[in-house]
């Protein structure tokens, strides 16, 4: 679905990826790039930097709360007219530490950000957009959703939920024989912030212009699956062949994929990363 003259909604569309997307879109000839954030001073300094590229506008939404959802789409809608481009880019990881010393707390934290929050926000605009048979939703999940590493089973959860039901909603789409279209966009660690002291030793670091860049151009092309870079399919290529016992010990031990969040930091301001890109 093309940006041109769409009304682009993004979630922790504040900052990080989901801000520069906003950004490229309007470049691109978004009619409105809409915010949905948690974080007000991000949502406001943001309004400000991007207006002089088109219109944007900004709401404090808390994506996690289904109520809050409903009654923040309702507002946006008569604010800003039907939403074309959904982007659920809202997304959080809270630690380092092993799955035995997770709190409650955590557990529930993340899987609500990154697996029920774009259920919610999903389900309150895809209604209207089946009316219309008009739209397009992208869902940005995680390579962690999709390779299981220690140190991040909570995180890896949510993302691995958050693949399967974007994917689902895609085929319930494409048996209704539906134009409103669905992008799973799964890449690898950003460079954002969020993933502050992550060691990548074979896939470096991604650059969040490039990974913005390539996700847009899969939703103007309506792509199903979108892996980010390529060549991380062919660790997955390599999971599949080898038995588990080599494959842990090649990529995971000698790679060093199994150590990359040994180091981890993250944001300083966890009260924040509610609101960024995954």
């Amino acid at each position: 679905m093309k940006l041109e003259n769409a009304n682009v909604l993004i979630t922790g569309g504040a900052s990080g990826i989901g801000k520069i997307m906003g950004r490229m879109a309007l470049e691109r000839g978004a009619k409105c790039f809409i915010i949905w954030d948690i974080n007000l001073t991000g949502i406001e300094e943001t309004r400000k930097e991007l207006s002089r590229y088109g219109k944007v506008k900004g709401y404090v939404v808390d994506v996690s709360k289904n109520d809050v959802v409903t009654a923040a789409y309702r507002r946006t809608v008569e604010d800003c007219g039907d939403i074309d481009i959904l982007i659920n880019c809202a997304g959080i990881i809270t630690s380092n530490k092993t799955f035995d010393l997770q709190t409650p707390e955590e557990i529930v934290r993340t899987m609500n950000i990154n697996t029920l929050a774009p259920m919610f926000v999903t389900r309150a605009m895809l209604p209207d957009m089946l009316k219309r048979n008009r739209g397009h939703i992208c869902n940005i999940t995680s390579a962690g959703g999709m390779l299981s590493n220690p140190k991040m089973s909570v995180y890896a959860a949510s993302k691995w939920g958050a693949i399967g039901w974007s994917d689902s909603v895609r085929i319930e789409l494409q048996e209704m024989k539906s134009d409103v279209h669905v992008t799973t966009a799964a890449p690898y660690y950003i460079n954002t912030g969020m993933f502050d002291g992550v060691k990548s030793p074979i896939i470096p670091i991604l650059k969040p212009e490039y990974v913005s860049r390539k996700i847009l151009n899969a939703i103007e092309r309506n792509t199903s699956f979108k892996g980010i870079p390529f060549g991380f399919h062919f660790i997955r290529f390599w999971q599949f062949i080898l038995p588990t016992r080599i494959f842990d010990w090649f990529f995971g031990k000698v790679m060093g994929i199994y150590h990359a969040l040994d180091n981890f930091t993250g944001r300083k301001n966890s009260s924040l990363t509610a609101s960024k890109a995954s």
